[in-house]
């Protein structure tokens, strides 16, 4: 049943990252301006968002499985509208859609892996999950880019659909005698408030990480290629730099190295996975070298490794299963808002590729520096 999950998060950001090469050229195929491009690729982030949160605040009313059969058919659905598109609008109207509708089936996916894991293996569970979405993250742009060049992108996104709608459909077999049990109505479930998530520390934490992560994932696409066209490499060679954090980090969260997140405080995990990405953007900003590259990728995907299971453990650990639902929702929303921060901070201050990683460094160093220093307070407070 587990495995089942982790394939509908594989499938779910197969999905997303397989569209990353297509969309821009696409949109452009219909006419679109350059203002409009920017759009069609922002508006899904924006849509995804609304669609995270909607989903959190659902998923603990009714359950993982009824929203997560809803997000897959519904997404589903989206896929194929695609092959209806005619222009630059109805091209926005469909990327928003699409975008809502897969906001659903995430922080359902992850509160249904939470809810059945145990406390003693959270950290390896969210590990083995980040694997999957590591694996998206290699396999969906070269998918995406291969096929486009032979068929389209309407064919794509139907392959998807098609996907999509087996996994629905399996998951109703698969997946039904995962009951949802009715929470006792106490006064504290009764009376939750939203802005208790943001008083947390843990929460507040794991919303701070998964913000900066991506973050650093937005900079990252939009100044890496850049960088790689400067020193006169082509595109094949920003593909495969990407592709190598992504697999550093597969490895990481399947070898048996993955039991450290369980052994050690997810604190201790995440400030040392903030420091190595951000040590990683650094050496980045300084080397030309294309060996060094590859290192400087190896060190940003070992960092990227340690820190994800990290913050999915103080989200689980910070949370009852009586909101999680929530909390998963506002998490992936902060994903979606750290990729679009990331890239349109660094457009906006219209940086050179060693500026803009030298600020991504800086800036994640700093809250690598604020967590060891939460760390110090709460241990000397716990002496008392």
């Amino acid at each position: 049943m587990r495995g089942f999950v982790y394939l509908i998060v594989f499938f779910s950001f197969f999905d997303l990252f397989s569209q990353l090469p297509v969309m821009s050229p696409f949109a452009l195929s219909l006419g679109a301006t350059p203002f409009i491009v920017g759009l069609a690729v922002g508006i899904y982030s924006f849509s995804n968002t609304i669609g995270n949160i909607i989903s959190g605040f659902m998923t603990d009313r009714k359950g993982p499985f009824i929203i997560l059969l809803i997000g897959l058919f519904a997404a589903a659905l989206s896929l194929f509208l695609y092959t209806l598109i005619s222009g630059p609008l109805s091209l926005l109207a469909v990327r928003f859609v699409h975008g809502f509708m897969e906001g659903l089936i995430v922080p359902a996916a992850f509160t249904f892996l939470a809810n059945r894991a145990e406390e003693s293996k959270r950290g390896k569970s969210v590990a083995i999950s980040g694997a999957f979405v590591g694996l998206a993250a290699i396999v969906g742009p070269a998918y995406g880019g291969i096929v486009a060049a032979k068929t389209s992108t309407p064919f794509i996104m139907a392959v998807n659909g098609a996907i999509m709608l087996v996994l629905a459909i399996s998951a109703f077999f698969v997946l039904r005698s995962f009951t949802h049990v009715r929470k006792h109505t106490t006064e504290q479930v009764k009376h939750f408030k939203v802005r208790y998530l943001f008083r947390h520390p843990g929460m507040v934490r794991a919303f701070a990480g998964a913000f900066f992560l991506m973050f650093s994932q937005g900079a990252l696409a939009l100044v890496l290629p850049l960088k790689v066209e400067a020193l006169g490499f082509d595109t094949k060679t920003s593909g495969l730099l990407l592709s190598t954090f992504g697999v550093v980090a597969i490895l990481i969260f399947l070898l048996p190295i993955n039991r450290v997140f369980d052994r050690l405080r997810p604190m201790v995990t995440l400030a040392f996975g903030i420091s190595l990405m951000g040590i990683a953007m650094l050496f980045l900003s300084q080397v030309e070298q294309l060996n060094y590259l590859y290192i400087a990728m190896a060190i940003y995907g070992t960092g990227f490794a340690f820190l994800f299971p990290s913050i999915n453990s103080l989200l689980i650990d910070s949370s009852s299963a009586e909101f999680r639902g929530k909390a998963y929702g506002y998490f992936y929303a902060f994903f979606s808002i750290g990729v679009v921060a990331g890239s349109s901070v660094i457009g906006y201050l219209d940086l050179t590729y060693k500026g803009g990683f030298l600020l991504t460094g800086i800036v994640l160093l700093i809250v690598a520096l604020y967590t060891l220093i939460g760390m110090r307070k709460n241990a000397a407070i716990d002496k008392r």
